[in-house]
């Protein structure tokens, strides 16, 4: 009982240091307004706190039960839970080379675009896959599924597809699931910014035969870091969440992971498991099915992403609301943009707000982007914009030949696009600033 009331008093100290902390008064022109951000109560920090002092710090059951219902929300069955989402794409790449599912040799091809956050291309090269590039398109920035369509027709060695939907903004995937069908592809879908969005009715994250999320604290939810690869196949849920334990076999922990002693699913760990030397009895726990990796979350990460599921309605309205209001501020000067706009039949939660500076406009993108920083309003660009001119992947462009021939629209992006926020941390008061320092913008060019 001592022990419990001093538990007690901890988490009530906890509470009330977050409840006065929480609402610091922001203060225009000089605190800033930041793009994303945690969006936290103390419920997060609680359940954080709790699982610390419980002493179990490795993946446990809060993670595991976040495996559970997380693929609910998604509008999946299976799922694995990482410590990150560029883990999650690590995982989902490699899982298609092993034997016990696809078995994909080195150097099977994988349409992606070149416009990307690096890490849905570094998992592939990683893995020794080739990528094959397409264009993007305005004013969304998604793949171009013309010259996807000419790239299957022209190559039929191209085994799958990988992409991230654009801030929460898909492609057409009728047209691109009947690609996926047509050509027998394996689709890895990239849903790390895109959690809440729907296409024609249907949860982006839930078309793939693999697919991403990040919790990362500038996405739709955090943990800290975290990531997740769902599923519909049971069979590569299984091959995913070894290749995360290190290539571990065993399955069973599942009603507390990591402990030996309960809730062994074959009831019998100690057997013949060993194919090398099949007479020898060997524990099940240190036998290895894969070559993996260790890319699992702490335990603590899962306690506080559960909480931060509860708040999802919550978090992607905001986003949605958010985005209208970002309309409504830049449609008076829509003349100089490529204003974001849904794909038809989609829904998107807006990751954020994309912005492409038209060729011929009165000023750059440098121009606005420098006067909103300086007015403290943060901006992003696109993420790598055209991968293939940065330096870790120049070696890749030579067979494409000019890039702004090749992919004329992703070098736009690299040029003349960002974005700027729309999570539920920018307010009505911060919204309002938002419009009055791209108003006073305009006001300098037109003057």
């Amino acid at each position: 009982m001592k022990d419990a009331k001093k538990l007690e008093n901890i988490l009530n100290l906890v509470s009330d240091y977050v409840e006065e902390t929480k609402d610091k008064e922001w203060i225009e022109g000089e605190d800033w307004v930041s793009y994303s951000g945690p969006y936290f109560s103390k419920k997060e920090y609680l359940a954080a706190i709790e699982v610390l002092l419980d002493g179990w710090l490795i993946f446990g059951k809060n993670a595991r039960q976040f495996e559970i219902e997380f693929p609910k929300y998604l509008g999946m069955k299976h799922g694995s839970l990482t410590n990150s989402g560029s883990s999650a794409l690590l995982l989902a790449m490699s899982a298609l080379k092993s034997k016990n599912l696809y078995n994909l040799p080195e150097g099977s091809k994988f349409i992606t675009p070149v416009v990307c956050w690096p890490t849905t291309l570094s998992s592939m090269l990683q893995n020794g896959f080739e990528p094959v590039f397409v264009d993007v398109t305005l004013p969304d920035l998604n793949l171009d599924l013309d010259q996807m369509e000419q790239k299957l027709e022209e190559d039929p060695d191209i085994r799958g597809v990988a992409f991230a939907h654009v801030l929460g903004n898909p492609p057409n995937m009728d047209r691109l699931m009947h690609l996926v069908k047509k050509y027998n592809l394996i689709f890895v879908e990239d849903a790390c910014d895109a959690l809440g969005s729907y296409y024609d009715g249907k949860k982006l994250g839930s078309f793939g035969h693999l697919s991403t999320c990040s919790f990362f604290p500038a996405h739709h939810m955090t943990m800290g870091e975290g990531g997740f690869v769902a599923t519909n196949n049971g069979k590569i849920r299984k091959v995913v969440a070894s290749m995360r334990d290190w290539g571990r076999a065993c399955y069973c922990n599942t009603a507390k992971p990591g402990c030996v002693l309960q809730s062994t699913a074959c009831g019998n760990r100690f057997g013949a498991w060993l194919p090398g030397m099949p007479e020898t009895i060997y524990d099940h726990r240190y036998v290895f099915d894969e070559i993996g990796y260790n890319l699992k979350p702490l335990d603590l990460q899962a306690a506080m992403g559960l909480k931060q599921l509860e708040k999802l309605p919550e978090l992607d309205e905001a986003r949605r609301q958010n985005f209208k209001k970002l309309i409504d501020i830049f449609q008076p000067y829509k003349q100089y943009f490529h204003l974001p706009k849904a794909t038809e039949k989609s829904d998107p939660c807006w990751f954020a707000f994309l912005l492409t500076v038209k060729n011929g406009a009165p000023f750059t993108r440098n121009d606005i982007v420098s006067y909103l920083e300086k007015s403290k309003i943060q901006t992003r660009s696109y993420f790598a914009g055209n991968i293939l001119t940065h330096p870790g992947y120049n070696h890749m462009a030579e067979k494409y030949g000019d890039l702004g021939e090749t992919f004329p629209v992703a070098n736009l992006a690299t040029t003349n696009s960002f974005f700027v926020g729309t999570y539920a941390g920018i307010t009505e008061e911060k919204m309002n600033y938002i419009k009055k320092i791209v108003d006073s913008f305009f006001k300098k060019i037109w003057s």
